[in-house]
């Protein structure tokens, strides 16, 4: 993928800024962002670069450029529970009206269009590990139902609209990812563990912690969205990493790469979190040629790394 006019909205959040320095390197990027939840920080040492410009919008509202574009990956949404239980409706309105302006801009701009999807579509999942055919198990009024079902709302649009239209569409089922840029505050096990660790806090764990995440690193799910933009699949597929592990495992390693003396405690799960989440990627191995290269030790390494200079 070189020498396209690309568009990424959400482009100043955690996987939206690595894709834009990615996408960077041989392209010509617009950033997106309301900056709701993303930094402008992120993405500060790309301002310089004269084949990057950035935008502050809300994608919920429309957007006019002049520019053609070749490529549109629509990022833009909160994704941590503690952001989009805070932003219920802001969260439903990007998912919604905000997928909708977008792919009426890739209709217009004759644009190939990606959707950040989630796995929390398949909610507490009753298959396991959960395959692209897979339904879910979603409670459409739970407190994760903002995110849920305006995710599984814009993968009904995006696929509505690639039917009516033609559109050129593609959908990403993003599984838990992680790595340098994620805020210490996003709520989630990997920023939370590693902020608690070397601050020498208590260390947070929610339930029995016997409950299940596969984490993948940040360059390995960029290199994954970008091959399934530069595909030909046009059904969602799953990108993850398919190395289950417990959330209390995930706790006391990090413990331990941060030589930390935080005692780790105890709290009740949330309501419908998840019990288990493992991505089957046998599509995205056979169809896009991908699956992760970085085991979770390394990309925990270089986690805490950049953590110790944020902290």
């Amino acid at each position: 993928m070189r020498d396209k006019n690309i568009l990424v909205t959400g482009g100043a959040g955690f996987i939206g800024s690595h894709l834009c320095e990615e996408l960077l390197k041989e392209n010509r990027v617009i950033c997106v962002d309301n900056l709701s939840t993303g930094d402008c920080r992120n993405v500060e040492h790309l301002m310089g670069n004269k084949n990057f410009k950035f935008i502050e919008h809300d994608v919920s509202k429309p957007l006019e450029l002049r520019e053609k574009i070749d490529l549109i990956f629509h990022m833009a949404s909160p994704a941590s529970p503690v952001d989009y239980q805070k932003l219920p409706i802001e969260t439903m309105m990007v998912n919604s009206f905000g997928t909708y302006n977008m792919l009426n801009l890739a209709k217009k701009k004759k644009s190939r269009f990606l959707l950040a999807s989630t796995s929390e579509v398949y909610g507490d999942p009753e298959e396991h590990p959960q395959k692209e055919s897979y339904w879910g198990h979603v409670n459409p009024t739970g407190p994760r139902s903002c995110y849920d079902e305006s995710k599984r709302f814009a993968e009904a649009l995006v696929l509505s609209y690639s039917k009516t239209y033609g559109i050129d569409v593609r959908i990403a089922r993003i599984f838990n990812t992680y790595g340098p840029r994620m805020r210490k505050n996003d709520g989630r096990a990997v920023p939370n563990f590693v902020t608690q660790a070397l601050n020498n806090e208590p260390v947070t764990v929610y339930g029995d912690g016997k409950q299940t995440r596969s984490f993948c690193y940040i360059s390995d799910m960029v290199e994954g969205l970008i091959k399934l933009m530069g595909s030909d699949v046009k059904v969602p597929v799953n990108l993850g990493n398919p190395s289950e592990m417990n959330i209390l495992e995930v706790a006391e390693r990090v413990k331990k790469m941060t030589n930390s003396d935080s005692e780790i405690v105890f709290r009740d799960l949330p309501k419908d979190d998840p019990v288990r989440r493992k991505p089957n990627i046998e599509k995205a191995k056979k169809e896009i040629v991908w699956e992760p290269k970085i085991m979770f030790e390394e990309g925990l390494e270089k986690t805490i790394e950049w953590f110790e200079k944020e902290v």
